[in-house]
């Protein structure tokens, strides 16, 4: 079978190598095929993709078969290295040094091509290197995210499956009660039972043998996070899930409680007529939908990212940040460029100091929602955040979309605009330069480090939680 050309660098080095076989200039083939010069360098430089109708008649003139041109191998070593050289350096782990980009000319000997691809590739193994210890977790959450965007953050097997659950304890509307989640779990076989030595480790046990799932006694205002984490461990046996064998697995499996416990708590027929209705008022709010079904911020935001684009044509973005600009959670199908380490993985990196997610942390007043526009290098983008807090610090919600949909959203009559020009390191990592000459030798400071840095998670049959612990409640609570 042949595999084609994915990626536009070597399609546009193909194309050239073909065309100087053959004794072509730009100019020449450009009239040959009804294209200008200027066109065609565009699409060898892998700046422009070309018609097929196009490649069809390059190849003609080419005299060769259009799957010559689609092969997905460099046409030589030489531009090979030139394709190396652009993709390092179009790579985060390149942007963060903020250093100018070199173009391999035709003046460029071999051997410095050479050089400087392997100092990159040198560069990129160091990076990779520095974060071993969490490196499966990562690129597992990368996959993971990647796969989610792909599906538009839509799950319609566990939607249909949230729906028949609700259907068989009798919920028809308003926010699912704490009976309906009772019943929902005794129609599996298993009673919720609230203790208050659940291992440190776990947010919920269940007890096969017994029929038990084990919860905490008290919960956020409102009973959300009880009724949420019930619905997780009901999810847990609706799926069939079964221990899980890698860190990507695990992942997986606790997205699709997360997104079953959403789906009850946010009924998909229910969400869906509320938001389509607050489209067309103009007036879409994220605490509103919140507000109407007794959930938090944050859940409220990520059922809007399940909805959005198969239910009202929108794309968006989702952020959970913390108040040091590190990245919690993040998800996107709009094109905004997350910061992304070597691996692609997003958590843990900083957000840019312009966009909301850290701007509104700055407000006295945080009782609503804090709204901004946000130009940045991949578009422009309209954005609410809403700032929250946990026992330990402070985090930021943020809900964004595209410019053009800001239309549909309360708040989009606000003033304030940032530039955002990350990953460039002169848009807000890099300090003023007179202030960094002045201070560079003349300061010294200890960083606050947090514990849990150093503090590998519990190895256990279920990532994150220790065995014994677990295992040692169970038989207390078993007993009892």
């Amino acid at each position: 079978m042949m595999h084609f050309v994915n990626d536009l660098a070597t399609l546009g080095q193909r194309m050239r190598h073909f065309r100087t076989s053959a004794g072509l200039t730009l100019d020449q083939l450009g009239a040959d095929v009804g294209v200008a010069a200027s066109q065609l360098s565009l699409m060898e430089n892998g700046k422009r993709e070309p018609r097929l109708s196009l490649l069809a008649a390059i190849a003609e003139r080419l005299g060769i078969p259009v799957a010559e041109l689609l092969e997905p191998t460099a046409p030589s070593e030489r531009a090979g290295l030139e394709i190396e050289l652009d993709r390092a350096q179009a790579s985060p782990v390149y942007a963060e040094l903020g250093l100018p980009v070199i173009r391999a000319g035709k003046g460029m000997a071999d051997d410095t091509l050479r050089a400087l691809v392997g100092m990159h590739q040198e560069l990129a193994r160091r990076a990779r290197e520095a974060i071993a210890t969490p490196e499966e977790a990562r690129r597992a959450n990368t996959e993971l995210r990647a796969m989610m965007r792909a599906r538009d953050n839509h799950m319609p097997d566990i939607e249909k499956l949230a729906e028949d659950q609700l259907r068989l304890v009798g919920h028809v509307s308003g926010a699912l009660t704490h009976r309906e989640t009772r019943q929902m779990a005794e129609n599996l076989g298993f009673e919720l039972v609230h203790v208050n030595d659940l291992p440190h480790s776990a947010r919920s046990v269940t007890d096969l043998e017994n029929g038990r799932i084990y919860l905490p006694p008290a919960s956020i205002p409102g009973g959300h996070g009880l009724r949420s984490m019930a619905l997780q461990a009901i999810a847990h046996r609706l799926l069939d899930h079964a221990a899980p064998t890698s860190y990507a697995e695990f992942l997986h499996q606790r997205l699709e409680i997360n997104y079953f416990a959403s789906a009850c708590l946010m009924p998909l027929t229910q969400s869906v007529e509320f938001l389509r209705q607050a489209k067309a008022d103009r007036n879409i709010a994220i605490e509103d939908f919140r507000d109407a079904f007794g959930t938090t911020h944050e859940s409220a935001a990520l059922r809007f990212t399940n909805l959005a684009t198969p239910y009202l044509d929108m794309t968006w973005h989702f952020l959970r940040v913390g108040d040091d600009g590190a990245v919690y959670k993040a998800y996107e199908n709009d094109g905004l460029r997350l910061p992304v380490d070597v691996t692609g993985s997003t958590e843990g990196e900083i957000v840019c100091r312009k966009w909301s997610a850290r701007r509104a942390f700055a407000r006295t007043n945080r009782t609503t929602e804090f709204y901004q526009y946000t130009d940045t290098p991949s578009g422009s983008f309209f954005e609410s955040t809403q700032i929250g807090t946990s026992q330990a610090d402070e985090f930021s919600i943020t809900l964004g979309v595209p410019f053009n949909d800001s239309k549909w959203f309360r708040g989009r009559e606000t003033t304030r605009r940032e530039l955002s020009r990350c990953p460039d390191v002169s848009c807000c990592r890099r300090p003023p330069a007179d202030l960094a000459h002045h201070w560079r030798s003349r300061a010294w400071t200890s960083a606050k480090v947090h514990a849990h840095i150093f503090s590998p998670l519990p190895s256990g049959t279920f990532p994150g939680v220790d065995d014994r612990e677990l295992y040692e409640f169970l038989q207390t609570h078993s007993v009892s």
